[in-house]
């Protein structure tokens, strides 16, 4: 499928410990198409945590394979694994995972300066990304200075300022109350209108519906696909 951007084919994941095999995913088939809003829901420790690290290339299956954007990823290097996490896939995290000592605009612009774009190209990009959030007004603030709702946004900013095929969001809402958890939503529910392909996973069934599809797993493996109806 030429629109097809994420493509699991049998994945499988086997953790060893102390002689110990826990099968974490076991068989998981998956097509994610370009703009696309896909949340994959289920239990605590059913997967869904170390899918998301396979699918932003942080974790490799054991088994199976894994198509991004049309490249094949399993023996790819850890730099090339490095490049394509840094380009291609944009991580929102839980816990926000900002750096407390850089303002809100270091914060976004830093994983461009990792990737070497010029100084003037990323203070563009990260003013553009900051504003689609509504927190251009907080560039020069520091993470302690802004309420939880307010870090997760920048944090979508941060995600959303190299322009990646996919955003990867991991309980998004999780650390937030639920006013800030509906906004957050919202501003996910925005940027797929503008195109922005994402998959989130989350336990909480209300978030789920915002998604086209809802993906269910438990134990490991794929129990049900959900389309939401068009709202």
């Amino acid at each position: 499928m030429s629109d097809s951007l994420i493509k699991l084919d049998g994945v499988t994941k086997v953790f060893l410990t102390d002689e110990v095999e826990t099968h974490a995913l076991s068989g998981i088939h998956m097509d994610i198409r370009k703009g696309e809003y896909v949340s994959i829901a289920g239990p605590s420790g059913c997967g869904k945590s170390t899918l998301l690290s396979i699918l932003g290339l942080l974790d490799s299956p054991t088994d199976g394979s894994y198509v991004l954007n049309g490249r094949p990823v399993q023996g790819l290097s850890l730099p090339e694994r490095a490049r394509i996490r840094n380009r291609e896939i944009g991580f929102i995290f839980q816990s926000f995972n900002l750096i407390g000592d850089l303002t809100v605009f270091e914060n976004v612009e830093l994983p461009l300066t990792y990737r070497g774009m010029p100084a003037a190209e990323r203070k563009a990009a990260a003013t553009e990304a900051l504003e689609k959030v509504g927190m251009g007004h907080r560039a020069k603030h520091l993470p302690s200075q802004l309420s939880g709702g307010q870090q997760q946004r920048v944090a979508v900013a941060r995600a959303l300022a190299g322009k990646p095929a996919v955003l990867l969001a991991d309980e998004p809402t999780g650390n937030l109350d639920s006013k800030n958890g509906d906004s957050v939503m919202q501003l996910l529910a925005e940027l797929h209108k503008g195109g922005a392909t994402i998959v989130m996973v989350t336990h909480d069934t209300r978030f789920a519906r915002h998604a086209d599809r809802t993906i269910h797993i438990f134990d490991g493996r794929v129990v049900q696909e959900q389309v939401e109806a068009a709202r």
